[in-house]
């Protein structure tokens, strides 16, 4: 049997579908991870989403839907990490491309959906920023959710929404969303965190390497993003909830307004107007300043006593872990120096590292 994921707001969720994958249905099933090619500018230094067009060596699945094989390469400056997990995990990653809309999408959707007949299709959203009415204060990146989230409401097929990890992702806090759940469908375990482990080696993504962290029995509180928010790892944070798909639509004010929309750039007009700001334009505007930046020479002595300092100080806040992006732009440093600081911490600190975070509270 063939089971249909659709990745909400692509990146990370694309990674937490095939652990979900392999908890929920097991390794007899076949995925197929329906995902944007949306990563972080610690990855892809263009703003906003990549199309075909970005891309050597796809497959076509569809008149509609191209496949991201192994062998696949985005097209300079352009990055992408689906090339990898299409190496590293065992599923098949079709990618969406926004650029026509979310009727654009719905059609994708829908060829797909004719070609591999699924079983079920499952929209996944880690940290269930889906489920925003679009004027949250704590709201980043409503659009990519919002796409999927229409063209899904808009498929003549059932489909189940779930919302993995509430509040993991530091745009809604979990008591904003309680009464948004619907019932506890599985409660991640450590086991289940085995799908994914050797890509949360490398992949940047952080919503979901909490995800992970918390099935493996992680609490505190975590700081996330270059703006160093809170996010608490509670007994809870593991679940994987249903969630009544037409009521979020009812609620996600951004998503029906784009119902009709043909292209990303209305798509994204839309967005300023019901939430006051568009992602894309926070990236073009970071990927402007990052360019303006001088690289930062990554000497070991600086980089552990700045480390000491940046730690103290978060403990000061109640913090007990962080990311490495997080680290990685604390100290400045440049997206493509994170996995070279990652390095060196865990050769130099290897018992503050409680995969995939990192513990900064002191060692015992």
């Amino acid at each position: 049997m063939t089971r249909l994921i659709v990745a909400a707001g692509g990146g990370g969720d694309a990674v937490a579908a095939a652990m979900i994958h392999a908890a929920l249905y097991g390794d007899d099933d076949q995925a197929v991870i329906l995902t944007y090619a949306w990563d972080r500018l610690l990855i892809d230094p263009l703003p906003g989403p990549r199309s075909p067009a970005d891309f050597t060596g796809l497959e076509r699945l569809t008149p509609a839907v191209w496949s991201v094989p192994a062998q696949a390469r985005p097209i300079e400056p352009a990055g992408s990490t689906l090339p990898r997990l299409a190496a590293e995990l065992p599923a098949t990653f079709a990618l969406l491309d926004p650029y026509k809309g979310a009727t654009g999408l719905a059609r994708q959707l829908e060829s797909l959906v004719a070609h591999v007949q699924p079983t079920s299709i499952d929209l996944l959203d880690v940290g269930g920023d889906i489920l925003a009415q679009g004027d949250e204060p704590t709201l980043k990146s409503p659009l990519a959710d919002a796409l999927t989230l229409a063209a899904c409401c808009q498929l003549n097929a059932p489909v189940r929404l779930l919302v993995a990890g509430p509040g993991l992702d530091g745009e809604l806090p979990r008591e904003a969303v309680d009464d948004l759940l619907g019932p506890v469908v599985h409660t991640l375990t450590p086991e289940d965190t085995a799908a994914i482990s050797a890509v949360l080696e490398w992949h940047p993504s952080e919503a979901t390497g909490l995800l992970a962290a918390t099935a493996r029995g992680v609490r505190g509180t975590c700081e996330i993003r270059d703006a160093g928010l809170p996010v608490l790892l509670t007994d809870e944070s593991p679940a994987l909830h249903e969630v009544d798909l037409n009521a979020t639509l009812s609620r996600n004010r951004l998503a029906r307004a784009i119902m009709s929309t043909a292209d990303l750039d209305e798509s994204e007009a839309y967005s300023r107007e019901v939430c006051g700001y568009s992602e894309i334009d926070y990236e073009r505007n970071k990927a402007l300043w990052l360019n303006e930046q001088q690289p930062t020479k990554l000497a070991p002595s600086t980089i552990r006593r700045q480390l000491d300092q940046f730690e103290a100080e978060a403990r000061t806040r109640g913090v007990t872990h962080t990311t490495f992006r997080r680290i990685t732009e604390a100290l400045s440093l440049s997206g493509a120096q994170r996995d070279e600081l990652r390095q060196l911490l865990l050769t130099s600190r290897p018992s503050k590292y409680e995969a995939p975070l990192w513990r900064v509270t002191d060692e015992t």
